[in-house]
Order: C-alpha cells, then sequence, then structure tokens
C-alpha cells in the first residue's frame, strides 16, 4: 500500500545532514495523494521557503518535500 509522506530535511554544522519522516497526528504518511501532500507542506512549512534566517546557520532548514511510502503489514 503506497501513501506519501513528508520528509524533513536540515542540514548544518552542528548536527550534520538530517531526514526525516515528519509525524501527524501519529502517523507518519497520512496522505493518500501526491497533490495533497504539497498542499499540506505548502500550508504548514510554506515560511520556510521566505525566511533566510532558518536556511542559514545555524537551522540550515529546508524545505520539505513529499515522499512515496509503501506500509507493509506483516
Amino acid at each position: 500500500m503506497a501513501h506519501w509522506g513528508i520528509l524533513w530535511r536540515s542540514d548544518n554544522k552542528l548536527d550534520g545532514r538530517r531526514e526525516y519522516l515528519y509525524w501527524i497526528q501519529g502517523n507518519p504518511c497520512p496522505f493518500a495523494t501526491r497533490r495533497a501532500c504539497r498542499k499540506y507542506i505548502k500550508e504548514r512549512f510554506g515560511y520556510i521557503k521566505g525566511s533566510n534566517y532558518l536556511k542559514a546557520e545555524p537551522h540550515g532548514w529546508k524545505m520539505p518535500i513529499p515522499v512515496k511510502v509503501t506500509i507493509c503489514w506483516e
């Protein structure tokens, strides 16, 4: 079963490069479509795109990106 999740990204001197799935209400991939995921990212994290302060050291934040996530139930 494939869904879309949000990949949070940052790169700074203190922590190095970090990437992880962003969890929303206990679920790492709540979006059925890429379009819905991109819309949520734009609404929730759009402020990062215009903030040079958050993109520079010491934060090093990058805009999150939608990623396809496969859920395996065993």
